[in-house]
């Protein structure tokens, strides 16, 4: 006779000793935020953090406050550390992470078997005699057949999670760095607008003495006048854009409260001596683009999928039903106990569904990424140029009104007061020269911004994390035509 405890236990104590297989590379609670660190802070020199608990919160918030009181104007590399450490929006990118590690985690796992038991007889005093007990235990066999093939897809899935994360990182920095280039640059417009309003009203006030004296008409006066309100209005608008650069800068550090009160650097930093060369700009993005790799994994994963749907084209769910069957007969008050063993096997006939469509859907996913493959590498190349282009070409044009136009107009100038001083040219003359030389400086300010972002496009043109961000620049550039100091 067959113990049917003893038939439980040999068929469950397989699946039992099967499912202690674990993922320990996926359990951990940082599991692959290591890759995401190191490949971020090659290309940042900052550190970033997955805060996951009460303790590194505070650490986070303790770190930004000491970097916030360190300096009293807030200089680009501490913006990206102070953004790094506490922009929310990149911890919910880390939480993308995390849930990738669990899929994976969970892929390591047999599927949990079923359990039925069900007796017959029971309450029926006409098949009290005829007592019958059914235990069946459930085990999809076809989960257990493509287990490694699901392993292998949720790995890859999980490292480009990890790629993911880190390009989330990487796009963070860059337009932290953008939104302090941009804030810094409208402030300076400010304050180049607020000495050109001084020397307007300078020479409105001379407008207005010479009136008093007949030697100035009334229209040329008012001239003068409109020229101050004019710029007087600029100059506010200025200020708005300025505050809503750094506020744009405030959003992506996460700062709220009294971390608000900081400031940034009245001006950019002078142009470098050198422009740097970058003639192998296309082969570095290639090799070193994070979003690149990502889609190379899609294309993993998907060719990964297409062998999973091919070798389930046909049979769909394998289950096989293993159990035991106890009768107790009772006859002639003699109890009779009989157990059998039974094994079913249960599968889907693949009489209507042969799996042509599947198998279809499956080639066209593969092909569509391969792709979005194909064109992400051209757009990379494409993009590493142009980045290059716009840094060369905004460094020349920067330099051009740094050395030649800004010179020349100040020159001008001085050589227009001279003459005015020597009685030679007269007040319209000095001040139309004054006011080209004003509109010069703001030109020269406008393209030492643009060299400094596209400067700070370089990185995300070779290691990915701002092709995501193209309006950014815009928004500031068109906000700081009539901007820019102090904050």
């Amino acid at each position: 006779m067959i113990d049917p405890g003893r038939t439980m236990v040999a068929l469950v104590f397989p699946l039992v000793l099967s499912g202690c297989v674990t993922g320990a590379e996926y359990s951990s609670k940082e599991a692959g935020f290591t890759s995401v660190f190191n490949k971020t802070a090659a290309v940042t020199t900052k550190d970033t953090v997955w805060i996951q608990n009460q303790n590194q919160a505070r650490s986070a918030a303790a770190q930004v406050r000491n970097l916030l009181a360190r300096k009293k104007a807030l200089d680009v590399e501490t913006a990206v550390q102070i953004a790094l450490l506490n922009n929310r929006g990149l911890q919910a990118a880390y939480a993308d992470l995390g849930d990738s590690a669990a899929d994976a985690w969970q892929s390591t796992m047999f599927i949990n078997p079923t359990v039925s038991i069900g007796t017959t007889g029971m309450g029926t005093p006409e098949l009290e005699a005829f007592k019958t007990v059914e235990g069946m235990i459930t085990t999809n066999i076809l989960a257990l057949a493509t287990r490694n093939r699901d392993m292998a897809i949720a790995d890859t899935r999980f490292r480009q999670a990890q790629l993911n994360a880190a390009v989330k990182t990487l796009q963070l920095a860059a337009d932290t760095r953008r939104a302090w280039i941009g804030a810094v640059a409208a402030w300076e417009n400010v304050g180049q607008l607020q000495r050109a309003q001084a020397a307007a009203d300078a020479a409105s006030e001379l407008a207005e003495k010479l009136g008093e004296t007949g030697a100035m008409t009334k229209g040329a006066q008012a001239r003068e006048h409109v020229f101050v309100a004019e710029l007087a209005g600029e100059t506010a608008k200025a200020r708005l854009a300025a505050r809503l650069a750094k506020e744009e800068l405030t959003r992506l550090m996460g700062l709220w409260g009294a971390d608000l009160d900081y400031q940034v650097p009245n001006s950019l930093p002078p142009l470098p001596k050198l422009a740097v060369r970058r003639d192998t700009i296309e082969a570095e993005a290639l090799r070193n683009r994070i979003d690149l790799q990502v889609a190379k994994l899609e294309l993993e994963a998907t060719a990964r999928s297409y062998g999973l749907t091919e070798a389930t084209r046909y049979v769909t769910d394998l289950e096989i039903l293993t159990g035991f069957e106890t009768e107790r007969e009772i006859e002639d008050d003699e109890k009779t106990t009989r157990t059998t063993a039974q094994v079913e096997l249960e599968f889907a006939i693949p009489i209507f569904d042969t799996g042509k469509a599947r198998m279809r859907k499956a080639e066209v996913a593969y092909m569509r990424a391969a792709n979005l493959l194909a064109e992400k590498a051209v757009n990379v190349r494409s993009e590493a140029r142009s980045a290059y282009e716009a840094y060369r070409s905004n460094y020349d044009i920067a330099r051009h009104y740094r050395n030649s136009v800004v010179p020349l107009r100040t020159k001008v100038e001085e050589e227009s007061l001279l003459t005015y001083n020597g009685m030679i040219s007269n007040t319209f003359e000095l001040l139309t020269d004054t006011r080209d030389k004003i509109n010069s400086v703001l030109l020269s300010v406008n393209a030492k911004r643009d060299f400094w972002l596209a400067d700070a496009n370089l990185a995300p043109a070779i290691y990915g994390g701002g092709a995501t961000n193209a309006s950014a620049e815009t928004e500031v550039a068109a906000a700081s035509e009539s901007s820019g100091g102090g904050h």
